[in-house]
């Protein structure tokens, strides 16, 4: 019972970190929708987020690796809320980036459906059937999580956590922790790989933001300064005195 219980509010509060992770975007949508245009974000993290979604969907169903609901419940929730985002970039952008959007939006929709297929039909235990499925979810998961470590070279290249918020890696780090320790509470290898590796990642996040958050403090106010900094320019007229400033004193106005 306690077992049970433990269970299941390990699995709450991954649910509940990792739904902030799925709407953390948000803002940067709001932006799109006020502008109707996607400027120069990439579709490409949402679409590997949606696809990693729809696989572990995929590992949740009865007939895959039963007793798996919470798994279905979160996924099936990040799979519509990033849906939602592919569908955006697909109304405010045009030419070859819609056209290239919709094309991978097909082609992961198309390759979870043939992954479904061949291993309801060709693999008849629910062992096998989470056994292929589950090293798929472990390869994209891992994919999805891996994700940040372009930023985090871009952190240590720049000495500035500007771009990478720490309320996002704190975020990440609780909803690895709670998804590894139901993981490992449920002795589920496949759930654990991607999640612990996704510890890592955030620690690795935070790590560097303890590092360089007094240079990025120091980057912003240097910004600040010369934003604020009003340039002095000779201004310089036809006439006897030559400039703004001597023909202001020879007519006795400073």
């Amino acid at each position: 019972m306690l077992l049970f219980l433990g269970l299941f509010c390990v699995s709450l509060a991954g649910n509940a970190t990792a739904l902030v992770l799925f709407l953390s975007p948000v803002p940067t949508f709001i932006q799109i929708w006020k502008k109707k245009t996607v400027e120069q974000y990439s579709a490409v993290p949402y679409l590997a987020t949606l696809l990693n979604c729809m696989m572990w969907v995929l590992y949740g169903l009865p007939l895959v690796h039963p007793h798996s609901m919470l798994v279905i419940t979160i996924n099936g929730t990040g799979m519509l809320i990033e849906l939602t985002y592919v569908a955006l970039f697909l109304t405010f952008s045009v030419g070859a980036a819609r056209r290239r959007v919709l094309l991978l939006l097909v082609a992961e929709v198309a390759f979870v459906a043939a992954v479904g297929a061949l291993v309801l039909s060709l693999a008849h235990t629910h062992d096998r059937r989470s056994m292929v499925v589950g090293i798929l979810c472990v390869l994209f998961g891992t994919g999805m999580y891996a994700a940040p470590l372009s930023v985090m070279k871009m952190v240590i290249q720049t000495k500035s956590v500007e771009y990478m918020p720490l309320f996002l890696s704190v975020a990440s780090l609780v909803n690895g922790i709670c998804w590894t320790a139901y993981a490992l509470i449920k002795f589920d290898l496949y759930i654990t790989i991607p999640n612990g590796l996704g510890v890592m990642f955030a620690v690795g996040q935070i790590i560097l933001y303890g590092i360089y958050y007094k240079s990025t403090q120091q980057i912003l106010e240097a910004r600040k300064r010369k934003a604020d900094q009003v340039p002095m320019t000779e201004v310089v007229v036809d006439g006897k005195s030559g400039s703004a400033t001597n023909s202001g004193a020879a007519n006795g106005h400073y």
